[in-house]
């Protein structure tokens, strides 16, 4: 871990450094991503096949990049007692936070007496990427694609990566079709994200994709918006544990490391404390319970490439720097919570107390784990039902309502020099 203190007398330049945009915005992954992108849209089902057997080694036809009804049956039959009572916990309480966070049609009348609203439709077909990597993160699957159900969404593709045999996780397979996928493919990265977004011969294009992913899935996200709708930008993890001397190192360090576990070595954890007491305690925490973990690998790299152990002078500074860095989870272990809570305003999620650690929201609280990193929570909210759902106004206008409206349309018109528009309400109002 990196320490860094308010009386160093380089803290503020460390700090801005710390700050910087992370490997999201790296512009050699970009250009990789780029790359990528093209060859899926020029050549489809061959490139697919062909960035599988190179980044992810497994050699399939074109046959083999839709999971078969096989493949899911067996995942069913393989799906013990206990993976099917998580499942069914964490998927009742995702379901039911989003049904709250539905939005509503509604009507109204407007100062001419007309019929104005809103009406939200879910999306016909959306892409949901779910991460492969080092581990099947079955909880994901569960974190997107309840959401595009009880949005409505009629068609929900999504894109993992095989294994070097060509399977996907049968724990992952179960999960996704219990939520309520209606296809799965076998392609993962920057080259999933281009197949939903540009189609190819076996995967039809989609209106808008969503899911987390490494820097290459974030950047091809951000390369194809305007080919297709997309959610937020979800890269490597991120926790932030905001805490006074109040807070329980034990505790703080079993957060840290479970965050650095991911394994891409891009995962970002801070301790924001006022408490040199405090800081130093979490030190010797980590050091006592990482050897004991099975990444402890993969921690290591996390920790010795973006772990902060961070004491700043007060607690306003560390809410100022908790909205600075603007991370994905913040816990908030301090007195008084309300104030604080109040205050942060760029976290993707909020994890309150001693009793609330952020694996909570990971797996089954209820809120979707699909939330901003790399700063990005400066301007996007986590992922919501509500991103499934498609927006449209609706006018009805009377003709006593029209006629109440032409005098505003005409001058508008004039003043715009588009006679046509204010013709076009006229004309339903001349004489035959």
């Amino acid at each position: 871990m990196n320490v860094l203190k308010f009386s160093d007398k380089d803290f503020a330049a460390r700090l801005t450094l710390l700050a910087a945009a992370s490997s999201l915005f790296d512009p050699a992954v970009e250009e990789r991503a780029r790359g990528i992108i093209a060859a899926v849209r020029e050549r489809g089902d061959a490139a697919l096949l062909e960035l599988t057997e190179r980044f992810d080694g497994a050699q399939l036809t074109v046959e083999q990049l839709a999971v078969s009804q096989a493949e899911i049956f067996s995942a069913s039959l393989a799906a013990d007692d206990s993976l099917r009572a998580a499942v069914t916990e964490a998927e009742k309480n995702i379901a039911d936070f989003a049904k709250k966070s539905l939005r509503k049609n509604w009507s109204a009348r407007n100062s001419h007496g007309a019929a104005v609203g809103e009406k939200f439709d879910g999306f016909g077909r959306v892409g949901i990427y779910i991460p492969g990597g080092t581990a099947p993160l079955v909880s994901t699957a569960l974190m997107t694609i309840t959401l595009a159900r009880v949005a409505g969404c009629r068609e929900i593709a999504v894109c993992t990566p095989p294994g070097r045999d060509g399977s996907v996780n049968p724990a992952l397979l179960f999960a996704a079709r219990t939520a309520g996928a209606t296809e799965i493919y076998k392609a993962g990265g920057a080259q999933a994200i281009a197949a939903l977004s540009l189609g190819t011969a076996t995967i039809r294009p989609v209106q808008k994709v969503f899911g987390p992913g490494n820097a290459y899935v974030v950047a091809a996200k951000r390369l194809l918006v305007g080919h297709v709708a997309i959610d937020l930008l979800p890269g490597p993890s991120e926790v932030l544990v905001l805490a006074d001397d109040s807070a329980n190192p034990k505790f703080i360090a079993a957060d840290l490391l479970a965050q650095a576990e991911h394994g891409s070595g891009h995962e970002r954890v801070w301790l924001v404390t006022t408490s040199a007491k405090l800081l130093k305690a979490t030190a010797k925490e980590i050091a006592r319970q990482l050897p004991r973990l099975s990444r402890r690998a993969f921690i290591a790299k996390a920790l010795a490439n973006n772990g902060w152990l961070i004491q700043v002078k007060s607690l306003a500074d560390g809410i100022a720097l908790v909205n600075r860095l603007a991370p994905e989870h913040c816990e908030v272990m301090v007195r008084p919570q309300q104030q604080a809570v109040k205050q942060i305003t760029t976290a993707g999620a909020l994890f309150l107390g001693a009793w609330s650690p952020t694996v909570l929201g990971d797996y089954v609280a209820g809120p979707s784990h699909t939330l901003p990193t790399g700063g990005a929570g400066r301007s996007f909210a986590g992922l919501t039902v509500d991103q499934f759902q498609r927006r449209t106004s609706v006018v009805s206008y009377s003709k006593p309502a029209l006629k109440k409206a032409l005098g505003a349309v005409q001058k508008f018109a004039e003043l715009e020099g588009l006679d046509a528009h204010g013709k076009s309400a006229a004309v339903r109002l001349e004489r035959e």
